[in-house]
């Protein structure tokens, strides 16, 4: 069995050495942040990415994809001191990695960390109404805030929504019977609109009729022709004295 040239294992041995540490593979979405020495030196990627070997230079790799997390249930007091358990949704993406590396420790966590007190914060100075029916704008603010912190570690925040409002099961009921009072008030003003409406409508006619007396004994008429209609039915109906006054003038004379 031939032997191995102890000088070419030693050289294999390095060259292993050197390409395990000095040659790296980064995905589209991934760049290499780059330390000579502890100094920082550049950005690098995606590809093949070659360093100086023997760990003179060192990368931290930093994914360039858009990043959604869910910001931890914060319980939150109102301006008008209801206690609710929200939650939201954080969506950013890191724009400039060395900056992402070099001034905060841990980004992804600093950020989740700032989503939980700005939630608590800006929640906290809106009363109940306002964070049910104005999430839009609540939304917005949540956004703006965290935006400032983001900025200086070369994150973009793309998006902070609420996503969920827990209320206490007291609250629920009291909400369920100020809806159920309101629709029962609606209710009750859309009968007495109608009732009004109504009364206008027969208050107008009865004006019309009162100046025209032939109007009064034409309805009249039309009256018996819709009751004598109706099958198996007697009907008693008055008669005016004006519609018999010819008859009775003709039998005077």
């Amino acid at each position: 069995m031939p032997q191995i040239d102890p000088i070419y294992f030693t050289l294999a041995v390095v060259g292993i050495i050197i390409l395990t540490t000095s040659v790296r593979i980064l995905k589209e979405y991934e760049r290499a942040v780059i330390f000579r020495l502890g100094r920082f030196v550049g950005t690098r990627g995606p590809g093949l990415v070659f360093m100086i070997p023997f760990w003179i230079e060192r990368m931290q790799r930093v994914s360039l994809r858009v990043v959604v997390n869910d910001v931890t249930p914060q319980d939150v007091i109102t301006k008008d001191n209801v206690s609710v358990s929200v939650n939201a949704v954080l969506t950013f993406r890191v724009t400039e990695p060395d900056r992402a590396v070099i001034e905060v420790e841990d980004f992804g966590f600093a950020i989740g960390q700032i989503a939980q007190t700005t939630l608590r914060s800006v929640l906290g100075r809106a009363e109940l109404d306002d964070l049910l029916s104005e999430r839009e704008k609540l939304n917005q603010d949540l956004e703006d805030i965290i935006k400032k912190h983001c900025e200086p570690w070369g994150v973009e925040v793309m998006a902070m929504e609420i996503k969920h409002v827990d209320l206490p099961v007291e609250m629920q009921r009291a909400m369920a019977k100020q809806a159920e009072a309101e629709r029962e008030r609606r209710a009750k003003v859309t009968h007495a609109e109608g009732e009004f409406e109504s009364a206008q409508v027969l208050t107008d006619a009865a004006e019309i009729l009162s100046k025209t007396p032939t109007s009064v004994q034409l309805r009249f008429l039309q009256a018996l022709v819709e009751v004598s209609a109706e099958k198996n039915s007697t009907v008693i109906f008055p008669i005016p004295i004006d519609l018999l006054k010819p008859f009775l003038d003709k039998n005077t004379e």
